[in-house]
């Protein structure tokens, strides 16, 4: 991503390797490139590993981030630094992300691509245990169930499961109430465990988690 034109730059350039990530956000609304370099390079790759997890498709995600790294530079300027730079950063990205997702959804209605033959994988495998398959057709699986999810319940599974981050943090990403996180996330587990017991009955046995209500 080429860096965005700037008339003026620091006169002394930092080394920002050991600063922190607020440090670098604090210099970044100062217009500083340097901190700007350096919180591309440190937060490009979890960036992408968040999108491309919503979008199932690498090269959405490699646009999600480069816009995500506009805006911070664009709105540099209004990043409080009361918000954890996690939260803000994955607060832009994520809903970039729904936007993409929202777009998609309108040009084609239908459910995303199966990207793998889980019927064949099935049948190959003895015991339908999810624990068998390897890491890319258990990814199959989970992009092709996901596809029945909203928006909003695909971003908090992510965030809550996925990434491990807790309900008020992702609360504050997606700007609405703990409560509402809990509620997203009870409806994506039982969508997820519907459709999994719908159309792969051979795993569900394996991979329905308890669940609690909201």
């Amino acid at each position: 991503m080429s860096k965005p034109y700037l008339a003026y730059s620091s006169p002394q350039a930092r080394s920002w390797a050991e600063a922190s990530d607020r440090e670098l956000l604090l210099a970044i609304a100062a217009a500083d490139e340097a901190a700007f370099d350096a919180l591309m390079a440190r937060k490009t790759a979890p960036l992408m590993q968040l999108a491309h997890r919503m979008l199932g498709d690498r090269e959405e995600a490699r646009d999600v981030v480069q816009v995500t790294f506009l805006r911070v530079w664009s709105h540099r300027s209004r990043y409080d630094r009361r918000w954890a730079p996690n939260t803000w950063l994955y607060r832009i990205a994520t809903n970039l992300a729904i936007d993409q997702l929202r777009a998609r959804r309108s040009r084609q209605r239908a459910s995303e691509p199966i990207r793998l033959h889980l019927s064949r994988v099935a049948d190959a495998r003895s015991g339908g245990d999810l624990g068998r398959l390897g890491g890319k057709e258990v990814q199959g699986i989970l992009e092709e169930l996901a596809a029945e999810l909203s928006e909003r319940q695909r971003a908090v599974f992510l965030l809550r499961e996925v990434e491990g981050l807790a309900s008020p943090e992702v609360a504050r990403i997606l700007g609405c109430k703990s409560s509402t996180v809990r509620n997203h996330l009870f409806a994506a587990r039982r969508i997820l465990r519907r459709e999994l017991a719908r159309r792969y009955p051979e795993y569900a046995a394996h991979a329905a988690p308890a669940e609690e209500a909201p």
